[in-house]
């Protein structure tokens, strides 16, 4: 009799906003032969990261504004903040991030105990103004010298020609750490500025591939030591339908495109999976053991519903 499959739990189109565009980075040294980038986008950038989400300062504040950041948990919460004559403290979020308006005589104690007792709906707000940007610049996403591409959620840039550490033509050469990518870091990729957009797309996905393979698998085996589960294989996938997908034996598939979200996300896809290998279902059971792994989850699947992988338009 031929072998039965062994039970599999997905998970089907889950989502989360892919940030794109950070605070403009000082101008980076053009090696010889190399176009200078092109200026990158400003505005405020939502970073999410395990226990932490940052909203980065705009590049420019408003006349008689502070920038202003307060700890709310293990989260710190970035905003501008405004006085005025209103008797109230009131929130707003913009495409420039959280905007605080308090009166001339609150202290700044009392308005970072305001930002703290409103973290829930502040971060719900950020996520979908976050979605919004993401649609926004990802429906314009330039595959060209100066392009703009999510990698574990901060932009990165792209940059043809002739670069130090690249070699023959098609290589890639990452300008930063890519263990903890940072808004300004480059990806040198040794084409000709009159490369066809393809060409470019095929070798930044290419690189994006290599590290989703390193960096998924350092997650995964971490995490299913720390929680004493074993996990016999991982393998990449390129579904349109779902982000993760795990077998009763321990055979985990994960979607490369995963690598253009934060840490966080991946974590939480990869315990998503792991929690599949004792509860095969999505029952009482199995949320507990998610949780068991990743106590506060539930902001990373909030966060993953806005998206379905197939309308990822940057791949």
């Amino acid at each position: 009799m031929p072998r039965s499959s062994p039970l599999q739990g997905d998970l089907f189109a889950p989502t989360q906003s892919i940030p794109t565009h950070g605070a403009t980075p000082a101008a980076p040294v053009v090696p010889a032969g190399q176009q200078a980038l092109p200026p990158a986008a400003t505005g405020g950038f939502l970073q999410q990261q395990p226990g932490r989400l940052v909203m980065d300062r705009p590049a420019q504040l408003p006349p008689g504004a502070q920038w202003r950041e307060t700890l709310s948990g293990m989260q710190r919460l970035g905003y501008t903040l405004m006085r005025s004559r209103r008797r109230t403290i009131g929130f707003l979020i913009s495409d420039d991030g959280l905007r605080v308006t308090a009166p001339a005589w609150a202290s700044q104690a009392q308005i970072d105990d305001a930002v703290r007792q409103k973290t829930r709906w502040i971060v719900t707000k950020l996520e979908a103004w976050q979605n919004r940007r993401t649609q926004l610049s990802m429906a314009h996403t330039r595959w060209q010298h100066g392009g703009e591409f999510p990698f574990l959620g901060v932009g990165i840039r792209l940059a043809l020609g002739a670069a130090p550490s690249v070699g023959a033509q098609g290589q890639q050469s990452y300008q930063g750490d890519p263990c903890c990518p940072e808004a300004g870091d480059i990806l040198h990729l040794s084409l000709p500025m009159d490369a066809e957009s393809s060409r470019i797309r095929e070798i930044t996905e290419a690189w994006l591939q290599r590290q989703a393979a390193l960096q998924f698998q350092q997650r995964l085996q971490h995490m299913a030591t720390q929680h004493g589960l074993t996990v016999r294989s991982l393998r990449l996938s390129a579904a349109r339908t779902r982000w993760g997908s795990c077998t009763s034996d321990g055979r985990i598939m994960l979607n490369w495109r995963l690598i253009h979200f934060s840490p966080a996300i991946i974590d939480y896809v990869i315990a998503h999976e792991l929690a599949h290998l004792r509860e095969m279902n999505h029952g009482p059971d199995f949320w507990n053991e998610v949780g068991r792994i990743i106590p506060d989850y539930e902001q990373a699947r909030a966060a993953l519903r806005s998206h379905h992988p197939g309308d990822i338009p940057v791949l």
